[in-house]
């Protein structure tokens, strides 16, 4: 008897699963997964830029002494550091969910998130490995069929 040729239970099953994953991976193809990517970080990034704002863009005065105390970043004075925290937590986010030079957009936030990690909340790295995560797909595989990135041929 030719083993490689039998039909084992296992065969079967196998056989069972590969069919669910090929429907699976048609059901959610890179477009539907990239999609779902960018609109999660984006929500994440930009629900923190809404915590340091009053109406559109007027940066709290909260937001200041935060910069001041617990996000102090060397090099960078805490001014400067809360403008350009608030304003990138705002603009690469809408830049996402449009699909808009995704890659550029997803890369400024994994740096983002590499300067929270080092410098911020280093004990944080569980939240920042899954923000990298969907981070880091974006910036390889960029914004998928669904995006202005696509319709106007940006890679």
């Amino acid at each position: 008897m030719d083993i490689t040729h039998s039909t084992t239970p296992t065969t079967g099953l196998r056989q069972r699963w590969n069919h669910l994953a090929e429907g699976l991976q048609c059901l959610l193809g890179d477009s539907f997964l990239c999609l779902v990517a960018r609109f999660g970080i984006a929500s994440i990034f930009f629900l923190s830029g809404r915590t340091k704002v009053e109406g559109i863009l007027t940066i709290t005065p909260s937001t200041y002494e935060l910069f001041q105390t617990e996000y102090m970043l060397p090099l960078v004075p805490p001014h400067i550091a809360a403008h350009l925290a608030t304003y990138a937590e705002h603009f690469f986010p809408i830049l996402l969910v449009l699909g808009l030079f995704t890659r550029l957009s997803a890369l400024a936030l994994l740096g983002m998130t590499t300067v929270i990690e080092v410098f911020v909340y280093p004990d944080a790295w569980p939240t920042h490995l899954s923000w990298a995560g969907l981070l880091l797909l974006l910036i390889g595989r960029g914004a998928g069929a669904w995006s202005l990135d696509r319709l106007l041929r940006i890679r």
